[in-house]
């Protein structure tokens, strides 16, 4: 019987997969069942999106989905799959230091190797000063070593979702180098620059940075393979894997509605028993 890796070997292999000098490639999912599947397929670790999360669960983003549900598919999600899971938390539900510590103690008890963790503040819908985000990531590193896991931790800037704030793009850009600097200094693992995606600016960010990035799929990125070659580590789907998933069942839905559309249901090869082999792995 092989013996299933413990939740601090997966952190592990979560940091090394972000090392290989090969991109990561995250479809975020928001269930069991993606899990599976992307587990199946042989992807190394599964990654969550918060918004595909709440949506599918019949709420907005922006930690509208009540916390204690969040717990719940995340400690399905874990315990379903042998890879490594690292859960999108947006700013963990916290906008004091004692509930960040609180809240990602219950986030590590789920059995994540990793996490997504914002600079908002979702009381004020402004950002974090370089000094306040820092805070928030030495406290998240302080509980992971007291539970004894190395907790991969994807510090998300939101300077281009606040943009207004800034003066030009040179000064958002400066501000993108300056977190990123500071947030690796305060035990952070990897730098999601979120809507950052032209070529000139990864490059120049990779540049400055000796830090894995994390990119987003958004319209006008680089393949996957030229974000590969500037040396981008990771790229995730956010909630775009569930818009793919919602726009199939939407075409079909329409096709049923005009009485067409039944072929391709009859004629699909992802059968029953694929799906049973999945969850009885």
């Amino acid at each position: 019987m092989t013996t299933k890796p413990t939740q601090k070997e997966k952190a592990l292999k979560l940091y090394a997969l972000h090392h290989t000098g090969k991109l990561l490639i995250l479809p975020n999912i928001w269930d069991t069942i993606g899990a599976l599947l992307l587990e199946s397929l042989q992807f190394p670790a599964i990654a969550t999106a918060s918004a595909s999360i709440a949506y599918s669960n019949g709420y907005n983003d922006g930690e509208q989905i009540p916390f204690s549900e969040v717990l719940i598919r995340l400690k399905q999600i874990t315990k379903s799959v042998d890879v490594p899971v690292t859960a999108d938390v947006e700013s963990a539900y916290a906008t004091t230091d004692a509930q960040l510590r609180e809240n990602i103690g219950l986030l590590l008890d789920t059995g994540i190797a990793g996490i997504n963790i914002e600079d908002t503040n979702t009381n004020t819908h402004s950002i974090y000063t370089i000094d306040e985000q820092c805070n928030r990531i030495r406290i998240i590193k302080e509980v992971a070593k007291e539970k004894d896991v190395p907790l991969f931790i994807n510090a998300r800037t939101d300077i281009l979702i606040h943009g207004n704030f800034f003066s030009s793009e040179d000064t958002r850009f400066e501000e993108i180098v300056k977190r990123s600097l500071a947030y690796k200094d305060a035990g952070a693992n990897c730098f999601y620059p979120i809507l950052m995606k032209e070529e000139k600016d990864l490059k120049r960010l990779v540049e400055f940075v000796d830090f894995p990035i994390n990119v987003l799929t958004s319209p006008g990125i680089p393949s996957l393979k030229t974000l590969e070659e500037i040396g981008i580590a990771r790229v995730s789907l956010g909630p775009n894997y569930l818009k793919l998933a919602l726009k199939t069942m939407k075409d079909i839905a329409l096709k049923l509605k005009d009485y067409d559309g039944i072929t391709e249901i009859i004629n699909n090869d992802l059968t029953s028993d694929y799906v049973k082999g999945l969850v009885n792995k």
